[in-house]
């Protein structure tokens, strides 16, 4: 992890290859971007964090549909996020 200047007051988990290209090869990386820094870091430590791979997948997947669907963040409502 590093820190960094996007106002994260813990330090930043750097984005692995296979999330950075699922991101990509989804159309997603912008939807990605325009989430706060906290949910950005939050995303990647989470799926980061698991041991199994299959957990990570799991993970990944249900952060790549969060971000296609929009206003939903970690399976909770997030109004902000909500595509129009």
């Amino acid at each position: 992890m590093s820190a960094d200047a996007s106002g994260l007051r813990r330090p930043r988990h750097p984005i692995p290859d296979f999330v950075e290209n699922a991101l990509n090869e989804r159309g997603l990386m912008d939807a990605y971007k325009a989430r706060p820094a906290y949910q950005q870091n939050d995303y990647i430590g989470w799926i980061d964090k698991a041991k199994r791979q299959e957990t990570r997948e799991k993970r990944l997947h249900q952060m790549l549909d969060e971000l296609e669907a929009g206003g939903v963040y970690m399976n909770m409502e997030h109004p902000a996020s909500a595509k129009t």
